[in-house]
């Protein structure tokens, strides 16, 4: 299979079949552009789901994207482009990838803590991308970010987490309160990012281990803090405890009027 970002041909999986007399697989249109090929990549990713994984074989993410030269599965590497992306789709008038293939979902007051709130983008293939959503107290202005960690407890890091297989072996188990990572603020508070979802550890991001600043200004795309795959009998009830974007913005207009008539008080 060949693999291109600009105008290189990236051809279908399907082999040939000479018993049966289909036809050697065609080439599937070559992207023209950046954006074009992760409208392409994200489009794969929608077929990808199978009974007990994402199926499909593995495409090559951009390396100038991802940062390496791993290959990944359809969803969760396509996943990640359409996060590393998002910035050059951005156009008046235009859904971005984001929001034309994920779902958002959120879960306000984390843990019992005022405001704490985390997006959770979902996409047709139960693949999960656990974000901070943008009332989170670490985004708002005036915070700086000191530091990441994945480091949960003295004999638990997510960056331990080591997966392999179709089966996802090696693949961290989370419930909806486990904790993902802890973000140090300059002024010493400290905020715990937690899962909301249950399944499998997919992978965290360990560029804003190196750039915090990544998680304040683009929370929902580079600035992601993990990818969680639901089980696949979970993958519709995995959501039943979250707030849909109309359900959560009416969270947030409750929370203005109630600040409004305290500050009049």
């Amino acid at each position: 299979m060949g693999h291109g970002l600009l105008g290189a041909d990236v051809t279908s999986h399907r082999p040939a079949n000479p018993r049966r007399g289909l036809p050697p697989a065609r080439p599937i249109a070559c992207a023209p552009s950046l954006t074009s090929y992760l409208s392409a990549a994200a489009g794969l990713v929608g077929g990808a789901c199978a009974a007990h994984e994402v199926a499909g074989p593995l495409h090559a993410v951009p390396a100038g994207l991802r940062g390496d030269s791993r290959p990944q599965r359809a969803g969760v590497g396509a996943a990640r482009v359409a996060m590393a992306a998002e910035p050059l789709a951005a156009v008046p008038g235009v859904p971005s990838l984001v929001e034309r293939y994920f779902t958002r979902w959120y879960k306000a007051d984390v843990r019992g803590k005022p405001c704490e709130d985390h997006c959770i983008l979902q996409h047709s293939n139960r693949i999960c991308v656990i974000t901070l959503a943008e009332s989170h107290p670490a985004l708002q202005p005036g915070k700086t970010i000191k530091s990441i960690s994945y480091q949960i407890s003295a004999g638990c890091s997510r960056l331990q987490n080591k997966v392999s297989g179709k089966f996802k072996r090696g693949a961290q188990f989370l419930t909806e309160l486990a904790p993902l990572c802890k973000i140090q603020c300059s002024d010493g508070e400290e905020y715990t990012v937690s899962s909301c979802v249950r399944g499998r550890l997919m992978e965290v991001n360990e560029n804003i281990l190196h750039n915090p600043s990544i998680l304040q200004e683009k929370p929902s795309t580079e600035g992601y803090i993990a990818v969680v795959l639901p089980k696949f009998e979970e993958s519709k009830s995995v959501t039943e405890g979250l707030l849909t974007q109309k359900q959560y913005e009416q969270v947030l207009m409750k929370r203005t009027n109630a600040t409004a008539a305290s500050s009049q008080d």
